[in-house]
């Protein structure tokens, strides 16, 4: 199989763990792009050789993926990834050696599927997502578009999650739950009823703590 060239966008903490994912399902990583004053310098083994707005050069030489992490909102990743597919850039769907994908299983471009993750039969992920280490991602559920499942969470069967959620580490969301766009789950929440009001949830059972703006 010909080893896929790939190139990062994004040079912080959660490039390390992609970094670690991607080598891993067998990408050729080109380099970084990051910070105009991070140019030259090394996360892990590889340069950052560029910003973004060098990812032009690089259409027809690699694909891409957002490598920086959900701070407090989507807004960068959402941007980054539009540069990318407004200069005809292609995102790569990474998933790690060590993960299962069901063959019955969506997945958008650009999600990067972390160690240990599972995403049963039936499951949709949307683009852009990060799917954190040793989440399970149930028959039936979806994730919408450019949501962060933190580390350790279980999507259980028929749960919806709208776009750009984040839902914190050792969150369980129960089955067939809805939980509506532009939504934070605090980590070690139990969100056992559907979540339609914009905001930040935490505990157990998860209750509105900070209603959105």
């Amino acid at each position: 199989m010909e080893q896929k060239n790939l190139i990062l966008v994004g040079g912080g903490g959660h490039c390390k763990s992609v970094i670690d994912v991607a080598e891993s399902a067998g990408y050729n990583i080109l380099g970084i792009l990051d910070m105009p004053e991070d140019v030259d310098k090394k996360v892990l083994d590889y340069k950052v050789i560029g910003t973004d707005d060098d990812i032009p050069q690089y259409v027809d030489k690699a694909e891409f993926v957002i490598t920086v992490g959900f701070i407090k909102n989507p807004t960068t990743r959402i941007k980054l990834y539009n540069k990318v597919k407004a200069a005809g850039g292609r995102l790569a769907t990474i998933i790690a050696s060590t993960a299962h994908v069901s063959k019955y299983a969506e997945l958008g471009e650009g999600t990067v599927i972390m160690h240990h993750a599972f995403v049963n039969a039936g499951a949709k992920i949307g683009d852009n997502c990060i799917i954190n280490t040793f989440v399970n991602i149930e028959h039936d559920a979806e994730v919408g578009n450019q949501c962060h499942i933190s580390t350790g969470t279980m999507v259980n069967g028929e749960c919806k999650i709208g776009e750009n959620c984040f839902i914190g580490s050792q969150s369980v969301c129960a089955n067939c739950i809805e939980i509506a766009s532009d939504i934070i789950v605090g980590a070690g929440s139990v969100v056992r009823k559907s979540i339609r009001v914009k905001g930040i949830y935490a505990g157990n059972p998860a209750i509105l703590k900070i209603k959105a703006k």
